[in-house]
Formats: structure tokens, sequence, C-alpha cells
């Protein structure tokens, strides 16, 4: 039997949050940690990890609030090995690389600002991330207007598609 259940993720406003999937949480932790603070001067984080064996969560960080916040939802969330870095002053396009070429991640299920939920299935073995919902679902396509005031942005903070 797979019973299935939404976890919201606790976060304050313009926090950003990253949600993955490792392995060998005793060291990763902290590994991770230690690449986030060398990766963006001033970031202000709290990572945290479950560990299936001794079944507790692991938290580090330099923000005491996040660190909190990060431990309560990897806890709420359940899954082993399963890791949550919430972040200020820095984006996920930032760290998600560094993030993901660690020996010991797996997977990173989703990053964002948005209002996120997780996914969570649970037997009798334990609980697995099934997948995030991030934000709301999109309702309409983007007219030429939009488009031109998008391109119009991101050329002017630097990128261009020409």
């Amino acid at each position: 039997m797979v019973k299935i259940e939404v976890v919201d993720i606790e976060k304050p406003e313009g926090v950003e949050c990253i949600i993955g999937q490792g392995n060998f949480s005793i060291f990763t932790v902290d590994d991770l940690a230690k690449a986030l603070l060398t990766t963006v001067l001033g970031i202000k984080f709290g990572i945290a990890m479950n560990e299936a064996k001794p079944q507790l969560t692991r938290f580090t960080g330099n923000d005491k609030e996040l660190e909190q916040l990060a431990a309560k939802n990897a806890l709420a969330i359940g899954g082993g090995h399963v890791f949550v870095v919430l972040m200020r002053k820095a984006f996920p396009i930032n760290v998600l690389n560094t993030i993901k070429l660690h020996p010991a991640v797996a997977t990173v299920y989703g990053a964002s600002e948005n209002p996120l939920q997780v996914i969570v299935a649970e037997t009798e073995l334990g609980r697995a991330v099934l997948g995030i919902v991030d934000g709301k679902a999109a309702n309409t396509i983007e007219t030429e207007e939009q488009k031109k005031e998008r391109r119009e942005l991101v050329e002017r903070i630097g990128y261009t598609i020409d």
C-alpha cells in the first residue's frame, strides 16, 4: 500500500529553496554548506538533510532562522537522504551546478522562490519524493507585447538571444 501526501514547504517570502536527494548525509550536509559559502560571497543559508540511519535530520548553515526552517521542512518531507536548502542573497542559478556536481548528490527535484509543495509517497519502508509543485500553473500564453517586455528586460541585465 502506498500513501500519497502533499507537504507544503514553509519559508518566508523572498527565500529561495532547493530540494534534492543525495546519499551519505553524515558529511554531505557540511560539504554542501562549504560549497555554498565558496560559490556566492555573502550568501545566507540553512541546509538540512535526512539520514536514513540513524533516522535523523542533520542541519547547518550561517543563518539560524533558515537552518531551523530547512530542518523543519526536511523532517516534514521525511524521505531518506532528501535535502532542503533555504537561502537569501543568492539565486538557485548561482549554486545549482555546484550542488549537482557534488559526488553525493543524486538529483535536484527543484529550485525556486515560489511557493513549493512536495509530493511524497509513503510505504511500509519509508518516504520518497515523487516530485514538487513549483508555484501556480500557467494559464495563458504571453502576448507579443509581453514577449517584447521580457526581451527588453533580459537585454538590460546582459542577456541577448541574437
